[in-house]
């Protein structure tokens, strides 16, 4: 399956994405904060196929770790999609506009997260930017 970093820095919010992708046979990358984000992305091999990155995080938020995601120099298959409670339209204009490649909102739906999250991996079926976490 997939390999998938998770940037959360609420340690339960972690744990229950990093279970649910898990069951569903991804290798999850966990991690509190992004202070280690560009480390892992370039040691990681092979490289990741999606990061799920917590827009509110302590120190750099999300917006800061995209522009250092975006900064690595090379071809890289990883696509970053925001994570977060900021659910208004105009929160999710900003993010695709940020360059984020999707958006879901949480609280997540447990039923439903896995496929918003397929959406997005390698082989998934072309689709609007950000389609997924639209509705929820």
């Amino acid at each position: 399956m997939a390999t998938i970093v998770v940037v959360e820095d609420q340690p339960d919010s972690l744990k229950l994405l990093s279970t649910l992708l898990s069951l569903r046979g991804h290798q999850v990358i966990p991690l509190v904060n992004g202070d280690n984000l560009i480390d892992t992305v370039r040691q990681h091999s092979p490289s990741p196929d999606l990061v799920l990155l917590d827009i509110q995080l302590p120190g750099r938020d999300g917006y800061a770790l995209l522009q250092d995601l975006k900064a690595i120099e090379g071809d890289h298959r990883w696509k970053v999609v925001a994570l977060t409670a900021h659910a208004m339209p105009v929160d999710r204009a900003k993010a695709l506009a940020a360059g984020f490649d999707g958006y879901i909102t949480k609280p997540i739906d447990i039923r439903t997260f896995p496929t918003e999250v397929a959406a997005f991996l390698p082989g998934a079926p072309a689709g609007p930017a950000g389609s997924a976490g639209a509705g929820a």
